[in-house]
């Protein structure tokens, strides 16, 4: 399952923006303690794809995939220079992606920790922070690698000193101010290096909580600011309302549409994430259907169909056979399996084959 963690500073409203992507009704007076409970929600990503299918196939029942929001403790500024508690810490490296919430509104009765709202000036605190935590983490193992890598021999001291080596080039890329996730580690260094979560390693979505009244081009000019100073390879950077986003997902369907009309906001807060994760993650969906579900699974861009059928289960790739796929358009023209095989729209593919997002699969398989 996706798993995207929200963090930000104190008082930037994360607990805001968690509440507005999962319809939740966490505290919002925000944390100080990097030890504090965490908020934990799980929701279904929206696809009018698998809306679509479902009087198609009228199944049993639809599963949409899952998305994980774990909205962490507020992110005390230096922090990471002084070491993260393990498990905050523990938090941040289980994530697939970093969900950055960063304080872009005006509120005399919530009060900033550095006493003035400087959206750009806390987003480079916590790109910061992430940094010296990274270089803490990687300073720690060296240390403990020079301390035993002369007592062991053959392929253990091989992989020892083959991890230093990526270490150091990490080292040496963070403190030029190059996050890890720009750092080329081939498949053996980036397997080394797998377990220590490095959190500048992890891709960024930056959402500035801005307020009702800089909706439109102050939101938008703060946007395209940080996106010059600090746009990069595995980092989107967008707007959003916070406070009027989670009043708008307490609404029932009608009124959420004609509020959000009057605002000018044509996509909701969840529905936006999730693309823009996905996107920024290189993630797509493919479909399964039948009488008994219509299921959407979420896998990397790129991915086999082997690795789709793993996805579902480990004996359908074990005893791949082959799949039969239709494309999403394809299968709305036609309406069933058979009418896209006459048609000529069902294809057999072999394991290689790279999926399609939307695609509409049945995997023949024999264990």
């Amino acid at each position: 399952m996706l798993r995207m963690v929200i963090v930000g500073l104190p008082q930037s409203g994360k607990t805001t923006v968690f509440n507005a992507l999962t319809r939740s009704e966490a505290e919002t007076g925000g944390f100080s303690s990097g030890e504090s409970e965490a908020n934990l929600a799980t929701v279904k990503v929206p696809d009018p794809r698998l809306d679509a299918l479902t009087p198609l196939f009228n199944p049993k029942r639809i599963v949409p995939a899952d998305v994980q929001y774990l909205d962490v403790a507020g992110l005390a500024k230096g922090v990471g220079e002084s070491g993260m508690g393990g498990q905050l810490l523990g938090q941040l490296a289980q994530a697939n992606a970093l969900v950055l919430v960063v304080r872009a509104f005006e509120d005399a009765n919530v009060p900033h920790p550095e006493e003035t709202v400087d959206a750009l000036r806390d987003l480079e605190t916590l790109l910061l922070e992430f940094t010296f935590s990274d270089l803490g983490i990687i300073e720690k193992r060296l240390v403990r690698i020079d301390q035993t890598v002369g007592k062991l021999r053959g392929t253990e001291r091989e992989q020892h000193e083959r991890e230093r080596e990526a270490l150091l080039r990490c080292k040496v890329a963070l403190e030029a101010d190059t996050p890890i996730r720009e750092v080329e580690l081939d498949e053996e260094d980036a397997r080394l290096l797998r377990g220590f979560g490095f959190l500048t390693q992890k891709p960024a979505l930056v959402l500035f909580n801005v307020g009702e009244d800089q909706l439109g081009a102050t939101a938008d000019e703060i946007v395209a600011v940080a996106r010059e100073r600090f746009g990069r390879p595995g980092v989107e950077i967008h707007a959003l309302a916070g406070q009027i986003e989670m009043e708008i997902a307490q609404l029932d369907a009608d009124d959420a549409a004609l509020f959000m009309a009057d605002l000018g906001i044509s996509e909701s807060s969840l529905d936006r994430v999730i693309r823009l994760s996905y996107d920024l993650l290189g993630l797509i969906s493919f479909f399964t259907v039948g009488p008994d579900e219509d299921r959407a699974w979420t896998i990397r861009r790129g991915a086999t169909a082997v690795e789709a059928a793993s996805e579902i289960h480990s004996d359908i790739a074990r005893g791949f056979i082959r799949a039969e796929i239709v494309a999403y358009d394809d299968m709305m023209a036609t309406g069933t399996m058979a009418e896209a095989r006459k048609a000529g729209k069902l294809r057999l593919e072999g394991k290689t084959y790279v999926m399609q997002d939307g695609d509409i699969t049945h995997f023949l398989f024999n264990v």
